[in-house]
């Protein structure tokens, strides 16, 4: 670090991401990756983990932690021989801005280095405008960042926005005027943030945000492959094969929105039966108020026979969907998740589980339908994911080269 206590040597490297190349670069991900996964290693575990000789990774291990990126702890006492040291993230070496766009509501993260997100600003709406998004861009830029030190920002590594794609094609769903879906057919939000921040921006579908969030802080756990199912107010998802984020040729992997699922008299898009919108529009029938949905997601309260139907619904179509994923590519794990509450996510994981329960599997690889660890945050953290996964990780993705 200099003496003002900024990035040494890698001031421009934290907005440089893929651009970088070679061996070193590589290696340094992979630590990284490593620590993250782990919390903390000491060089012999790193070194056994990666095949690399304990002089590299210590060569490795000195420079990220001169960078201020890993710290040590407390060594470890009580084996044979010196004792180890772990290594782990400073939580402080990098910072991310992250910003949801949603149908009801809109958020902006500020996410640490370690994961943690440090502030957040929640934005309900009745419909989300270019206007209201970037107001609330330059907003979480200002207020987020303000108890950070002029080090710390120098350590921001870029603004991820996390979106559903071609919102103007979501009339009913949305519930927006015409001029507004006029609007976002002609915006460009990637480009008018950046034009409000000096970092690089990045943008992707909200499912897939939403699915870079779960694999970079769910430390593993779902493995290498699996596939990942996002309840909003609209479905989405994404996909990860390999511990790496797969976004696809069009940016739309594991986008299980217009999946068709069978109604009485034929199919309908499996959006239409799994999403919170679904949920709104009972409890609206229902003589409740529905804005109960958007303000507190972390919180509903009691919503009676108009949540238990939903369950019931989005249960079927998200085990129909389950059996159709694993029939194209064998996951060994279906995660859901969603912006309602844990105890509502834990019903809708079982009530899946025992609709799959109903299939034909014969033929069929097994695999586990797990609940997601993120939870309703998990887009705006996703979105500001996308830096980290940029600059900070092995992902190769050309979605990942950089785009400011």
């Amino acid at each position: 670090m200099d003496e003002a206590g900024g990035v040494r040597a890698r001031s421009d490297d934290l907005s440089r991401g893929t651009n970088q190349t070679g061996v070193r670069l590589y290696n340094e991900r992979l630590v990284l990756s490593l620590i993250r996964r782990h919390g903390a290693l000491p060089k012999a575990d790193i070194a056994r983990r990666t095949g690399l000789s304990p002089q590299t990774i210590s060569t490795i291990a000195n420079a990220l932690e001169r960078d201020g990126l890993i710290v040590r702890q407390s060594p470890l006492r009580g084996k044979v021989g010196q004792p180890l040291v772990p290594y782990a993230l400073n939580p402080r070496g990098a910072f991310f801005l992250g910003l949801k766009v949603g149908r009801r509501s809109s958020d902006i993260v500020l996410l640490d280095f370690a994961g943690t997100v440090l502030g957040r600003i929640h934005e309900p709406h009745p419909y989300p405008t270019p206007e209201i998004v970037q107001a609330l861009a330059r907003r979480g830029i200002a207020e987020l960042t303000a108890p950070l030190n002029s080090a710390e920002r120098s350590r921001i590594a870029g603004f991820g926005i996390a979106s559903p794609f071609e919102l103007w094609n979501w009339a009913s769903q949305l519930a927006a005027p015409p001029e507004v879906l006029e609007a976002w057919r002609n915006a460009d939000i990637r480009r008018d943030i950046a034009a409000l921040c000096p970092w690089p921006v990045y943008l992707h579908n909200d499912g897939t945000a939403a699915c870079a969030a779960e694999l970079v802080l769910g430390n593993g756990q779902h493995g290498e492959d699996f596939l990942y199912i996002f309840l909003g107010s609209f479905l989405g998802g994404g996909v990860v094969l390999n511990g790496h984020l797969f976004p696809g040729r069009t940016g739309y992997a594991g986008a299980i929105a217009p999946l068709p699922v069978p109604i009485p008299g034929g199919f309908q898009q499996i959006l239409r039966s799994a999403s919170i919108y679904v949920l709104a529009d009972r409890l609206k029938a229902a003589g409740l108020d529905p804005q109960v949905l958007w303000l507190d997601p972390s919180d509903w309260g009691p919503l009676g026979a108009p949540l238990d139907d939903w369950i019931a619904e989005a249960a079927q179509s998200l085990a129909l969907a389950c059996v159709s994923a694993v029939s194209i590519i064998d996951f060994p794990t279906i995660v859901i998740d969603g912006a309602f509450p844990p105890a509502i996510r834990k019903r809708l994981v079982e009530a899946t589980r025992i609709a799959f329960g109903q299939f034909d599997r014969q033929g069929l690889a097994p695999f586990d339908i797990a609940e997601g660890t993120i939870g309703f945050g998990a887009r705006e953290v996703g979105g500001a994911c996308l830096p980290l996964l940029a600059n900070f990780t092995q992902d190769r993705e050309v979605l990942f080269k950089e785009n400011s």
